[in-house]
This record gives structure tokens, C-alpha cells and sequence, in this order.
């Protein structure tokens, strides 16, 4: 049998990974940044403005892992339960189940003697596969993965940090905000542009639109830091 010469490449198995990774990113870099130039901006040492970025990276990498893992660990739950329902109405009422296939593939266009027979041969081969795949939407390409979410985006996340925070240790004491913000804004630009260009969208306008919301933070964190002018 000869290979297709259309090979087609599609995103959507990217979708659960690329959220995380770039979600998780983004918040690094803004929400670290964010503190490091509301910080600076108030006068504060640079011990406590490295500091800071420090104490602001661990507990984001935290909070990151924490909430993502119990967010999909409650998606896996559903699932779960689910399929336990799924499970037990094959046993029970298979013959019902067997309808419900039916009518599935019917609806989606095949006439009823076709959807009759996909349906018996998808029964007989996973019952259960298939109706989690057409009836609840369940795959297993997508089904969710706490663990693995956690901990992508908590490497995420210190992933983008890291940009703020070595601005931070680098940067001349008196220009920390200047740089980290220039630092910051260019991180967003590449993140957004490769994140956009993962799934398909204009990378200038995803690097812009995450651009513009970071700016918007930092601005709101360096108007805060002034406020607070620590400055002997």
C-alpha cells in the first residue's frame, strides 16, 4: 500500500499541552515581572527586590501546579465516574447500548442501516471505546492527565520567571524596572508568537496580545510600587 502523498497536520492533540505550557509561562513571566518592577519601583534594596522574584517564583510555581492538578484531577474524576456509568449500562442493557450508538451515527449522517452496522462492529470490538470516544467525547489522546498537567505547568511557569528573575540579579540596581520591563516584553512577544504558531493562529497577533496585557500589568504593578515609595 503506498503512503499518501497529502500528509495533513493537524493541532488539536497539542491542545492540552500548549494550554498549560503557555498559560503556565505567561503567568511566570508577567506575574514575576510584575512584582519585581512594582518592587523596584518603591525603592526597595536589590536584595529585596532579587528576593522578591525569588519568593514570587516558588509560591507561583506552587499555586500553578496546585490549581492545574485539581482542575484536571476533577475533569478525571467525571471521566471516570462516566465511564464507570458506561460500564454498567454494556452489562446491564447492552442491547440499548447498541440503539445509542445507532442513533449517534445516524445522526451524523449515515443511514440507518450503515450506522447499525459501524455500530456492531465498533461494539464488538470496545464496547466501551466507543462510547466513550462518540457518546461522552472521551479519547484517549485527550483524557486528562493531573500529574502531568501540575507539573507542566509549574516547570512552565518557573520557566518564564526565570526571564524577571535574572533581570533582577543582572540589571544595574537603578534600572531593574526599566530592564525587566524590556526584558519582560520581549519574553511575551517570543512566547506568544511560538505559542501561536503551535496552534495555527498569526504569531504577530499572539505576540502582540499577550504583549499588551503584560505591559497593562506591569504599569498597574510600577504605579503600586510608587505609591509605596520605600526610598530613604
Amino acid at each position: 500500500m503506498s503512503r499518501s502523498r497529502h500528509p495533513e497536520v493537524h493541532r488539536s492533540d497539542r491542545v492540552g499541552w500548549l494550554r498549560a505550557a503557555v498559560l503556565g509561562a505567561n503567568d511566570g513571566i508577567v506575574s514575576v515581572a510584575g512584582l519585581v518592577v512594582g518592587i523596584a519601583a518603591s525603592g526597595a534594596s536589590a536584595s529585596t527586590v532579587l528576593a522578591t522574584g525569588i519568593a514570587g517564583t516558588v509560591a507561583g510555581a506552587m499555586s500553578m501546579a496546585a490549581g492545574e492538578y485539581v482542575s484536571v484531577q476533577s475533569q478525571a474524576d467525571t471521566e471516570r465516574a462516566d465511564l464507570a456509568v458506561e460500564r454498567r449500562e454494556l452489562h446491564e442493557d447492552p442491547h440499548s447500548e447498541l440503539e445509542e450508538l445507532v442513533a449517534i451515527y445516524h445522526h451524523r449522517g449515515l443511514s440507518v442501516e450503515l450506522a447499525r452496522e459501524v455500530a456492531v462492529q465498533l461494539t464488538a470490538h470496545d464496547a466501551l471505546a466507543a462510547h466513550a470516544r462518540d457518546e461522552l467525547g472521551i479519547t484517549e489522546e485527550l483524557r486528562a492527565r493531573p500529574l502531568q498537567a501540575a507539573l507542566a505547568s509549574a516547570g512552565a511557569f518557573v520557566s518564564g520567571a526565570a526571564l524577571p528573575v535574572l533581570t533582577a540579579l543582572l540589571a544595574p540596581h537603578d534600572h531593574v524596572a526599566q530592564v525587566t520591563t524590556a526584558a519582560t516584553l520581549l519574553g511575551l512577544g517570543v512566547t506568544g508568537a511560538l505559542a501561536a504558531r503551535a496552534g495555527g493562529a498569526p504569531p504577530l497577533r499572539g505576540a502582540l496580545r499577550v504583549m499588551f496585557w503584560g505591559a497593562l500589568a506591569m504599569g498597574a504593578a510600577a504605579l503600586i510600587g510608587q505609591l509605596f515609595d520605600t526610598a530613604l
